[in-house]
């Protein structure tokens, strides 16, 4: 789970690697899926406890993406 809204002071370095980013993708698919069940079942609070910590997840994974170098952005301007 991300630390992004954790104060700077207790935030350990964050070791980012595709192991961590996989765990999280994975991790969100879970988050999805227990949200789908609980909004079929009518369960609101259950799905917006997940809803929050999904957001947390793809915020903080936009976060690294924004932060990374893009390839992508180099193969467009290249072309």
């Amino acid at each position: 789970m991300s630390v992004t809204f954790v104060p700077e002071k207790y935030r350990r370095k964050a070791v980012i690697n595709q192991e961590t980013i996989q765990r999280l993708l994975e991790e969100n698919d879970q988050l999805i899926r227990c949200i789908a069940e609980y909004q079929n079942k009518g369960r609101a609070v259950q799905c917006a406890q997940y809803q929050q910590i999904l957001h947390r997840n793809l915020v903080y994974l936009a976060t690294i993406a924004d932060s990374s170098p893009s390839t992508q952005t180099k193969s467009v301007s290249e072309s």
